[in-house]
Formats: C-alpha cells, structure tokens, sequence
C-alpha cells in the first residue's frame, strides 16, 4: 500500500543491526557467566584436593581406629559448609547472568520499540487519505505487541524470582540438614 522503499530498508537494516548486537551482548553475557562459574569450579577443585591431601594425611597418621573414626567424623560438618558455599554461589551466578540478560534484552527491544514506532509514525504522516483505518490497524498491532511483551517480561521476572526463591529454599534446607547430622 505504501511505496517507501528507503525508509523500508534502512528500518531492515536497522533491525538487523540491533539483533546483531543483541545476540553480540548476550553472547559476551554468557561467556562472563561461564568465566565465573569455571573459575569456582576450579578454585572449589583445588581446595577439595587440598582438603582431601590434608585429611589424607591426618587419616594415615591415626594411632588407632578411634582416632580415625573422630577425623573422619571432623570433615562432615566443614564438607557440608563446603558444599552449601558451592551452591550458593552457583546460584548467585546464574541470578547475576539470567539478570543480565533480562537488562539486555529490555534495553534492546526498547530501543527496536522506539525504531519501529518512529518508522510507523513517519510512514503515516505520507499516508494517502482513506487509509486511517489501515494506519490504526498497524498502531494497534504494535499497541498489543508491546502489551505482550509487557506481560511476558513480568511473567520472565516472576519465574526467575521463583527459581532463585526456590534454590535459595533447597540451599537453606541443606545448611539445617547438614546442621542436624553434624
């Protein structure tokens, strides 16, 4: 209906430069995300073997069976402590990375958001007379896209706090858990 080629192709190219960069940023988010979470895993590594050489050495000293069974005992609670550390901060990794991507994915479909109803209103303004309902069709559409979006978002957020509430919830049991056996 409309014959604006210009203005067409350079929204196109537009939109493909803003989803360039949106799978750019996410991708660099998960890579910080993995950054961190192999560096725990390699710090938690090294102090497992280190911990493990030194109970090692404390079970390979004992004078008898009593004492072997009291050091062994002695690691159950530091273990558990360990462990639940661990889970925590793997936890807070992934809040941190799934936040990211949550800001970079707004700030993204803002920004689209904002082109896309800049290109609409300027294509209007030339349209010829008798397509008002055509024009408010288009308005419309992009009015319950965003309404969409809106919901999905919050949606998003509500699953994600769910998720944290949860782990956060199984960490906590874990502590008492290990708590009562110590």
């Amino acid at each position: 209906m409309f014959a604006f080629p210009e203005q067409f192709s350079n929204a196109t190219k537009a939109n493909f430069e803003s989803q360039f960069a949106l799978i750019s940023s996410l991708t660099s988010k998960t890579f910080e995300g993995m950054e961190k979470l192999v560096e725990l895993n390699i710090n938690t590594a090294k102090a497992a073997l280190e911990n493990s050489s030194a109970t090692a050495r404390q079970l390979l000293a004992a004078k008898d069976a009593q004492e072997f069974f009291s050091v062994s005992a002695s690691q159950a609670q530091p273990n558990a402590e360990k462990a639940l550390s661990y889970s925590r901060q793997v936890a807070s990794i992934a809040a941190d990375t799934g936040s990211e991507f949550t800001k970079v994915a707004e700030s993204q479909f803002a920004e689209v958001n904002r082109k896309v109803i800049s290109l609409v209103d300027e294509v209007t303004k030339n349209a010829p007379a008798g397509s008002e309902a055509y024009v408010s069709a288009i308005k419309t559409a992009i009015s319950n896209a965003n309404a969409g979006y809106e919901q999905f978002s919050k949606t998003t957020k509500q699953a994600r706090e769910a998720m944290e509430s949860n782990v956060n919830n199984a960490v906590s049991q874990f502590a008492q858990a290990a708590n009562k056996a110590a």
